[in-house]
Order: C-alpha cells, then structure tokens, then sequence
C-alpha cells in the first residue's frame, strides 16, 4: 500500500514539475521573451529546484501519513487491552486465535479456560482494590507461564483464557499447569487463591465458538472435582 502510495506521489511531483515548467515557457513567450541557452539552463536549474522541493514536501508528507497510521494501529491495539490487567482483552484475544488458526492449520494446540476460584468471596471479604491486585497477579503468572508458547487474554470478569499453537505434550503441560497453580495460590497472604482450569487439544483450524463451548465443558469437569485443580481432555485421541 505505501509503495502505491510513494509511487503516486512522485509521478504527481514529476507532472506538477513540467506541467510548471511549460506554462512557463508560455508566459515568457506571450510577453515576447526570446528563450535564449542562457535563460534555459536557469530555467532547468529552476525545473530541478522546483522536483527537489517537491519530492521533498511529498516525503515529509508521506512520513506524517504514516506516522498517524502507526499512531491510529497503536490506539487500536492498546484500545483492546484490558486496562487493568495489560493482557489482551476478549476482542483482541478472539481475533488473535482467528489469526493463528489459520497460520497452524493442520498441526494440533490447547486451549485453555481458566476460571478464578470463589473470586466474589475475595472481593466481598477484603475489597475490590484486593481483588483487583488478585486479577493482575492472577493474570502476570498467566502471561508468564504460557508466553513462550501461546497467548492470553481475559475473556470475562474472573475468567482467562489461552491459546497454545505449540503442541506440547500432556506431561508438559501438566507439568506448567501444576505450577501456575502453585505460583498463584501464594499471591494474597490472607487467603490462598486458586482457580479451576479447562484444558482441551484440538487440530487447527477449530471454529473459536466450539472451542469456547468444549473448554468451558471441561473447565466444568474441573469445578466438580472440588476446584483448585485442572481437568485436560485431548480430542485428537477420539
């Protein structure tokens, strides 16, 4: 898009240019000037002069339009991060997995729900500014634990999710899942947090809307087993 662009612009310099440099070779001869060597050398230097200034107010132009376009793709991005923890919020989230199923398509992933548990409790006992810090903290160990694996976004109140496009095996993902575990149940002093988690594999693409339903069905499996745990189900094996 922007090569069509700077094309544009320096064909609209290069016709401003000699459309310029003819009218005036026009004026001079309607008021009877000769156009001798001398007058039509300067008259070049002017013509290059004239490109020169030109080309050079179309780049800075060029620059200033894609100055706002970054600055306008930068608003939007941070419009749809979740302002209070930073991670992606459900828009951007949703539209990040659309992206990278169709980027992995053929090759299996997770996705995950994770669902914070007795969060009212938290935030009705000890305060909505403690229950804020629980769900930034809650979701930097989230962020942490499947960065170099995945991505994360918060897809409701108390309730994060995560796209993994990298098929780790389920000892591995045990293995983190065990961990992010025992990493949030320290976040408050008072009280130990834990959350319930759905872990279901599937091959991409998957249509978000069913993986949102399989993995909630499975984050239930997990609530009944007494929350505090994770419950994972690989479809690929059915």
């Amino acid at each position: 898009m922007l090569g069509g662009v700077s094309t544009f612009i320096f064909c609209m310099a290069v016709l401003s240019t000699v459309y310029f440099s003819n009218r005036m070779y026009y004026m001079l001869g309607q008021h009877g000037v000769d156009v001798t060597q001398h007058i039509h050398r300067d008259i070049l230097h002017l013509q290059v002069q004239f490109l020169t200034a030109m080309l050079a107010l179309n780049f800075i132009l060029l620059i200033l339009i894609l100055m706002v376009y970054r600055y306008m793709k930068f608003r939007e991005y941070t419009g749809e991060l979740d302002f209070l923890t930073g991670i992606m919020g459900r828009k951007l989230f949703l539209h990040t997995c659309l992206r990278s199923q169709k980027s992995h398509a053929g090759a299996a992933g997770w996705f995950l729900v994770c669902d914070l548990d007795y969060f009212k409790h938290i935030n009705d006992k000890y305060g909505h500014s403690v229950g804020d810090e629980v769900l930034k903290q809650f979701a930097e160990h989230l962020q942490n634990t499947f960065r170099f694996c995945g991505f994360v976004g918060r897809i409701g109140g108390d309730e994060f999710a995560v796209m993994l496009d990298i098929d780790l095996s389920q000892d591995q993902l045990e293995h983190l899942l065990t961990q992010f575990l025992r990493d949030i149940s320290g976040i408050l002093e008072q009280v130990t947090v834990s959350c319930s988690i759905g872990a279901y594999r599937f091959v991409f693409p998957q249509e978000i809307k069913h993986l949102l339903t399989e993995t909630d069905r499975v984050l239930y499996q997990a609530k009944e087993n007494g929350r505090a745990c994770f419950v994972i189900e690989d479809s690929t094996e059915k």
